[in-house]
């Protein structure tokens, strides 16, 4: 029988030699790597080991010296080591963008229900004020119109401003991605 006519039972593929990364642990561990390089731990570890690097090339016996004078090696290695962490930042980056709009919008809902639970509590007090003879007045209508939707209000305002930075630095972001 030809693997053309079994069609009824999966046939067993070839693996791959190499798994497919997970984009989410790769996410994880360039924001790990993006926060560690913004430390100050990194900075000295780094300077220390460019600072013994330099002396053991200038100071250190002749026969073991393995970068000369103008340390080409070195430069190498920090240009390697630059190469990666620059896209491996603006993905932590991007990662972060992403958290923030999804908070955004968390933070838009939420305030459109307590909109929607003021309003609603509203026309319950004025119901029962209604059916308990004593009705509202327009006064009192806007005066808890206005405490109820002041904040409301103030957080949809200052959400509005959150989500016009967000744009804008994910405008600035895409565009140095194009531009490097």
């Amino acid at each position: 029988m030809s693997p053309s006519e079994n069609l009824d039972r999966p046939s067993i593929g070839r693996r791959p030699l190499l798994r497919r990364p997970d984009s989410e642990t790769f996410g994880k561990l360039s924001e790990a790597f993006a926060r560690y390089m913004g430390t100050p731990t990194f900075l000295l570890q780094m300077s220390a080991f460019i600072v013994a690097w330099v002396v053991w090339n200038f100071v250190g016996p002749e026969a073991l010296r393995f970068d000369p004078y103008t340390f080409t090696f070195l430069t190498l290695l920090l240009s390697l080591q630059a190469s990666y962490a620059a896209p491996l930042i603006l993905l932590a980056q991007n990662r972060q963008d992403d958290r923030d709009k999804l908070a955004l919008r968390e933070d838009r809902r939420r305030a459109d229900l307590n909109l929607s639970i003021s309003e609603f509590l509203g026309r319950e007090l004025a119901e029962i004020r209604v059916s308990t003879g004593a009705a509202p007045t327009r006064g009192f209508i806007r005066e808890n119109a206005r405490e109820n939707l002041a904040p409301v209000t103030d957080i949809a305002h200052r959400l509005d401003r959150m989500e016009a930075q967000l744009d804008a630095m994910h405008t600035l972001l895409t565009a140095s991605q194009r531009r490097g």
